[in-house]
């Protein structure tokens, strides 16, 4: 078990401190980061929390996940490595503009 977090279905308008605080009855939060878009600037409705402790992390999970959080219910659980060549890698065929 990892002690980073995904956090998802989050509205649009929650913030990083807003995040912060969501976990922090579950424990030490040691981050806690939306994920925004590079080329609008706003939310995507995910992001990532760490907490301090494996055990921290499981209790946030078991208590957040799919609870309702601004209408929306909540995916918690731990966060996946990302993966080389994901998403804007090299390849992929010819695009015309």
């Amino acid at each position: 078990m990892g002690r980073k977090l995904y956090v998802g279905n989050l509205t649009f308008g929650v913030t990083d401190s807003e995040l912060t605080k969501m976990f922090e009855p579950h424990g030490t939060v040691e981050s806690a980061q939306i994920i925004m878009d590079r080329d609008t600037g706003k939310s995507k409705g995910f992001g990532f929390v760490e907490m301090k402790t494996d055990q921290e992390a499981q209790t946030a999970i078991t208590a957040l996940n799919g609870r309702d959080a601004g209408g929306r219910a909540l995916t918690v659980n731990e966060a996946k490595p990302r993966t080389e060549g994901g998403r804007g890698g090299a390849g992929g065929g010819s695009r015309r503009y």
